[in-house]
């Protein structure tokens, strides 16, 4: 009998309703895989995919341009702590359709969102220790936890222009966050203090971002660098994807972990209105047990209205209607450890075949017209019909778009 749990229930595309779900393609990067990136079509089909020359530092996604943005993991980045193998980046590509590199940035120590720009610049979180004095005031968290060597890491945000190497805009954020007003929580290690998991420009140039060990969301002014907007852990808890919408709402991916006033955990997508505060929209599943990623996770507004979720942990990505109907939905079916990817350190942590994505984003045809011309005429007639098989994919991956 299958052990897998997640195998035993089904992977793959597990329903669709067309009239419902927004029509264009799925992209994700399995974590766990040696640097695969998927393209997946409504039917659950891979149309394209690239190779490329290091593993998933974090998430993959489309550019203006066609082209895509991929945030891999730097091969010479330093060895800080045992998790810091799991989330960091560094390589910094945009890869062209056919899996030429066009663009590189490279920061050793830069971590989950790496957000690639469509001016082509890059806002994206790095690393810097503390120092003896800052430490000392970064609050809760378990005692004794720092980083084997003794330090405490924190969050920086940099604004760069790859083409000039000029750096456009730098936030230190212990010059401008008040640990004791932004305590970690207590299940915490105190090796990365506060753990930016998003960052993004807001219409007006100002920044939002995700601290997910101290549960917050905060916008920070770019003249000033202070903190000018937040959300505490009263509303959201560990959560992840803070995002701008088109009326100057947020929404949030509220992982769910160790939740104010809740005996159990569970994961739910929200919409926050910035003036009050307050829960304008809200997902979550009808038994809210049946949700839930305990870390990672995305949520994405598509045109159409829907929101395109991604439930990280188990690799599980659907969309769901305003009125929270699941239209779309689809079980990522590649599992592997990090056993032979270079990080020892998680070995002992994940040791079982896993599925997970950091986030996976959803493109209307029109955002990929490349794509389109590919299903529509192919390559030597192979590409008739408008879907590729699996055994192609397959072949064309390993060879003919790798690096």
């Amino acid at each position: 009998m299958e052990q897998s749990t997640m195998l035993r229930r089904g992977v793959g595309l597990r329903g669709v309703v067309h009239d419902k779900a927004s029509p264009g393609y799925m992209v994700f990067a399995h974590l766990t895989s040696p640097g695969i990136v998927k393209m997946v079509d409504n039917h659950g089909k891979e149309v394209h995919c690239w190779k490329l020359p290091v593993r998933p530092g974090r998430h993959a996604r489309i550019l203006a341009n066609g082209n895509l943005a991929y945030n891999g993991v730097h091969p010479d980045s330093p060895r800080l702590f045992p998790l810091w193998q799991k989330y960091r980046g560094g390589l910094m590509l945009e890869v062209d359709p056919a899996g030429n590199i066009v663009q590189q940035w490279e920061d050793p120590y830069a971590h989950h969102d790496q957000n690639h720009l469509d001016d082509g610049t890059l806002l994206y979180t790095t690393l810097q220790p503390l120092s003896p004095a800052e430490a000392n005031t970064v609050k809760g968290g378990i005692p004794g936890s720092e980083a084997p060597d003794g330090k405490i890491y924190s969050d920086s945000i940099k604004h760069v222009d790859p083409r000039t190497g000029k750096t456009l805009w730098f936030w230190r954020l212990i010059d401008h966050v008040d640990p004791s007003v932004f305590p970690l929580q207590p299940h915490y290690t105190r090796d990365h203090y506060p753990l930016i998991n998003s960052v993004s420009f807001l219409r007006d140039g100002n920044i939002l971002a995700s601290l997910r060990s101290v549960s917050a969301v905060i916008i920070i002014s770019r003249k000033t660098g202070e903190v000018i907007w937040h959300l505490d852990s009263t509303v959201i808890a560990q959560q992840h994807h803070a995002t701008e919408l088109e009326d100057g709402s947020i929404l949030i991916f509220d992982n769910g972990v160790y939740r104010h006033h809740e005996s159990f955990p569970y994961s739910r997508v929200i919409q926050v209105d910035r003036a009050t505060k307050q829960i304008v929209w809200q997902y979550r599943d009808r038994n809210p047990m049946m949700f839930f990623s305990p870390f990672m996770g995305g949520a994405q507004r598509l045109e159409n209205g829907n929101t395109f979720i991604t439930e990280a942990a188990h690799g599980r990505v659907f969309e769901v209607t305003k009125q929270g109907e699941i239209v779309w939905e689809y079980v990522v079916d590649s599992f592997a450890t990090y056993e032979g990817l270079g990080a020892e350190e998680l070995e002992g942590i994940f040791d079982y075949p896993a599925n997970a994505v950091f986030r996976a984003y959803k493109y209307l045809p029109e955002q990929v017209p490349w794509l389109t011309e590919k299903l529509a005429g192919g390559r030597d007639g192979q590409y008739g019909g408008g879907v590729v098989s699996v055994k192609l994919y397959e072949a064309e991956c390993a060879v003919g778009w790798s690096l």
